[in-house]
């Protein structure tokens, strides 16, 4: 699968909701869903892993994204991702990269090639 990185840095190509919807998996959107429940400590269904990728337009969009305020700004800005900005690095990224620092790094070697 080609790289896809979303706006805030992770790695949609290794997140195992789009492996699994590409796959179009349900033993994998059920591992996902009970790992994610407790992770998250949320309720999460395996009908609810689908998803297309942060820069996708249809409504196949795992539940957070969808109302992600860092996808929102990218998208109507037309960014590749965050890196991309002119605001880079803005506030709205602190919270993702502080429990996702994979994401920082990634962001910031794509900001240090442009």
């Amino acid at each position: 699968m080609e790289e896809m990185i979303a706006f805030c840095g992770l790695a949609c190509h290794e997140c195992p909701a789009l492996l699994a919807t590409k796959a179009n998996d349900d033993e994998k959107r059920a591992e996902v869903a009970q790992l994610w429940s407790k992770q998250f400590n949320a309720d999460i269904k395996p009908a609810d892993i689908n998803c297309d990728g942060c820069h996708s337009d249809s409504e196949n969009i795992f539940g957070h994204c969808k109302v992600c305020e860092i996808r929102k700004c990218g998208k109507e800005k037309n960014i590749n991702n965050c890196a991309y900005c002119d605001e880079y690095s803005c506030e709205k990224l602190g919270m993702v990269f502080n429990m996702m620092p994979d994401a920082k790094k990634r962001l910031d070697d794509i900001k240090s090639k442009l």
